[in-house]
């Protein structure tokens, strides 16, 4: 239930347009994002899992579909990643942070995944993804990602 509590409070501040701004967490969440991506396009799952929240309530919403827990999320990311190539872009200029208090933080971007082979070419998918951060005694952790395709 807290998940949903906790959703429902990024989506509601959000969708308010009123961000809040806390000195200093900005750099910290968009370094970790940054670092997710560097891990993802070099395929290093184990550096993924470790940016990822150690809870059974980390969520990542992927093609309709919830995925529960940290070890379930790098399972299904790995098949993806079988792809010859996979490759995250994101648009960290577009990028908007919405820092809901000291610990927690929600980072909405457009990004575009190329993923497929390199005979014909990737497919070229533009998507919008959510982040939700928290931090931790281990630092800033991604508690939730949510991902849905762009409208072009």
């Amino acid at each position: 239930m807290r998940p949903f509590i906790l959703v429902f409070l990024v989506l509601t501040v959000s969708l308010c347009g009123c961000p809040i701004s806390f000195a200093g967490n900005s750099d910290d969440v968009r370094a970790l994002y940054s670092q997710f991506v560097a891990a993802q396009n070099e395929r290093d799952l184990r550096r993924v899992e470790d940016l990822l929240l150690d809870s059974p309530t980390f969520l990542w919403v992927s093609d309709g579909n919830s995925v529960w827990g940290r070890a379930a999320t790098i399972d299904r990311m790995s098949t993806f990643q079988k792809s010859e190539i996979w490759h995250v872009t994101p648009d960290l200029d577009r990028a908007t942070l919405v820092e809901l208090n000291e610990t927690t933080a929600f980072l909405h971007l457009p990004l575009e995944l190329a993923i497929g082979s390199m005979t014909p070419g990737p497919d070229k998918i533009p998507f919008l993804v959510s982040v939700l951060c928290l931090k931790t005694s281990q630092g800033w952790r991604i508690a939730a990602l949510f991902t849905t395709t762009a409208k072009r």
